[in-house]
Order: structure tokens, then sequence, then C-alpha cells
């Protein structure tokens, strides 16, 4: 009940509406009737009774009355406490005319063995009456056969059997407006997506009031006490929870796709610095790597006349091995111990930059997480690069 199905008779297309408001419990065969504002601004749709289906074999009857009032879409449950309510009942048939409900027939369970079948509702004063008022229609020598509203008798679009009738109180404090109309929302609280309710204005008539005044009833945009606006449909809660989580997500899809560039150009240049050093390996002493810093060359000249090769041992570059030997001045050859970490020239000012590059060097292949969890480290890397 909280999506109303919405029929089209001009272009014969079916559409669904969203509602507002505390809305009644799911329900078949309950008995509706609509009745119009004088002014036309809004339409009442009277809901009564019913039954549900779940569960199985445990089947209730209702004896509520419930109003829709449109183009709002909102729901308003109405007060019946303490008046003598008609048994619940489903299946019943209800007509409108002079502005009061018939409800006539309807199943009312196995406990009632009798029931009259016959009940009067005023859809203005919201009670249950013991009689029908007969009301003249305007008078004999008036042509309201429809028994519309007087404003509305010369329109063939006006609903039949409103004469007489008037806004009530509960559903003027939800649309705003007068008893003979005046609403102030005039379009579904929930906004329409499609069709003619996203476009459409409710026609309006004009009033004769009771002083002989007359005026003719618009709606205006304002706010009412709830906070609700009117005719523009008012803030759409759903629409803006929408385009927060759609906008989170796209931030989130620009983080992933620019981690998955850096994270592309510091594997790219993980490789080059692993192949230049297969290279070296294979070429000797003679061959660049970029894994030996320029200090080496210092560090050479301190030793006197030694030189560098390469040979087997283990270095940790995809699988290389590197061992550096010299021959002094005696002609002895000897190993000559690793250059520790310390002793290498910074790569940049930053130390997480620093760190990343060493990482490299020392043969560590960048991941993913790792880029994820500080790019700004791996974008260094790859800028210094």
């Amino acid at each position: 009940m909280n999506v109303i199905d919405v029929y089209d008779i001009a272009t014969s297309t079916w559409y669904k509406q969203a509602t507002t408001g505390k809305y009644p419990s799911l329900r078949v065969n309950p008995c509706a009737v609509a009745a119009s504002a004088p002014d036309g601004s809004s339409t009442n749709v009277y809901v009564y009774g019913g039954q549900n289906l779940l569960p199985y074999g445990q089947q209730i009857q209702y004896d509520d009355m419930w109003i829709l009032t449109v183009p709002s879409f909102t729901w308003v449950q109405v007060d019946t406490d303490g008046q003598s309510v008609p048994p619940a009942r489903v299946g019943a048939s209800c007509s409108i005319w002079n502005g009061q409900i018939v409800v006539v027939g309807g199943y009312t369970g196995p406990d009632l063995s009798c029931d009259s079948g016959f009940y009067v509702f005023s859809a203005t004063d919201l009670k249950w009456q013991n009689n029908y008022n007969v009301l003249s229609a305007g008078g004999a020598d008036t042509k309201n056969t429809q028994n519309q509203q007087i404003s509305q008798q010369d329109d063939p679009q006006g609903l039949s059997g409103s004469y007489g009738y008037q806004v009530p109180g509960a559903v003027q404090s939800v649309i705003g407006g007068n008893a003979n109309g005046g609403a102030t929302i005039t379009a579904p609280a929930q906004a329409a997506t499609q069709g003619p309710l996203a476009t459409g204005k409710p026609i309006t008539y004009t009033v004769t009031n009771s002083n002989g005044a007359v005026v003719t009833q618009t709606g205006t945009s304002s706010v009412t006490a709830g906070g609700s606006q009117n005719g523009k449909g008012g803030p759409n809660i759903g629409a803006i929870i929408a385009g927060v989580v759609a906008g989170f997500f796209a931030v989130l899809a620009a983080y992933l796709g620019f981690c998955a560039w850096v994270y592309r150009r510091q594997l790219a240049l993980y490789k080059n610095h692993v192949a230049m050093s297969q290279r070296a390996l294979a070429g000797g002493p003679n061959e660049k790597t970029s894994f030996i810093p320029s200090s080496t060359e210092g560090s050479s000249a301190r030793n006197g006349k030694a030189s560098s090769s390469l040979a087997g041992g283990s270095s940790g570059i995809g699988g290389a091995s590197t061992k550096l030997t010299q021959s002094n001045s005696n002609g002895q050859d000897g190993e000559v111990p690793p250059l520790p970490t310390g002793v290498w020239p910074p790569v940049g000012r930053n130390s997480t930059a620093n760190s990343s590059t060493e990482d490299l060097m020392m043969g560590q292949e960048p991941s993913f997480v790792g880029v994820l969890l500080n790019p700004r480290r791996s974008l260094r890397v790859i800028n210094r690069d």
C-alpha cells in the first residue's frame, strides 16, 4: 500500500507512484470511493475494510477507514474511536452520494450470523451515521444530475457524488488549505518520475462561499507544519541518499583506478631494474646496473688498485646472484663485504620515498595493497625515477 498503481486513461498506460505517511496494512477486497474538494485542488480516496491473506487459515477482516489524498499521495488514517463502527468486513460495496459513503454487504466472518449490511459514513465529518441525509444538489431547477460540486457541475470531468462534500480537518492538516480546498500541496510528496503525475496540475474551479463572495481556490507553494514541501514535491530523501551512495562509489572507483595506474608504473620500474641487474650479471663488470649506487665508485677508489667483478652469490634480485670480489696490490683475491644499506645516498628528501626505492634495490616486488595503503609514497618513487 506504500506504492500505488495509477492508470492513465488518456494514454492507456500504467504507472507506479510512491506514497507518504503511515499506510494501511496489506489487504485484499476493500471498498473505495473518491470525493472532490469544492475547488478541485484535491481528490480524496476513502478505503474501507478488507482482509489479509497470510497466514493461510488465519484470515481476519478489517473495520478501519483510510484516506489517500491526491495529488499529494499521502495516507491519512481516520480516527473512529468511540464511534459505533460496523462489524469488520471484506468484499463490501461502497458508493458516495451527497458526500456520504454508503456501505452495503460484505463478508464479516463465521462468527456473525445476522448483519443488516447497510451503513452510512460522513466523508466530511469522518463519522458513522445512523441515517442518510438527503441533500437537494443545488435545487430542483438545476441540471446537477451527477451530484457534482456546484463549481464542477458544468465540467464532465467533475466527480459525481461529491455535492455537499468538504475537505475534512484531518486532511487539511496534511495538505493545507481549508474546507473548500485551496490545498498547498498540489504534487506528489514523493516526486513522480514519469506520467501525468510528474507534469500535470489539478484542475481548479471558482467557488462561491456562503456569504456570496466568489473566489478561485488555487494551490500555492508553501511548507506545511510537518516540513513537507508542496507543489514541487519537496526534497526526495531517497534520491539524495542514492546520489550520496553513487558519489561515494564514483570517488572509490577513481581512487582504485589511480592506484592501479601507480601500481603498474611502479611494477614496470621494478621489472626494469631486475632486467638491468640480469644484464649486469651476464655482461661483466663493465655493464651498467641501476642497483649499484654511484658511491661505490668512490669506495673502489679508496681501496687502492682494487678492481671489482661480478660472480655467483645471492643478491635477492629476481633470483639473480651477485658477489663483489677485489684484487689487492699483493695479487690476492678476497671477497668484499656488501655495502651496508646506510651508506647509500638518499634518493630524495622524503624518507618514505627513500624506503620505497630501497625496497626496489633489495629486490622486493611492489604490491597493489601497498600502493592502496600509501599511494603517495609509490608516486614519489616513480616520479623520482
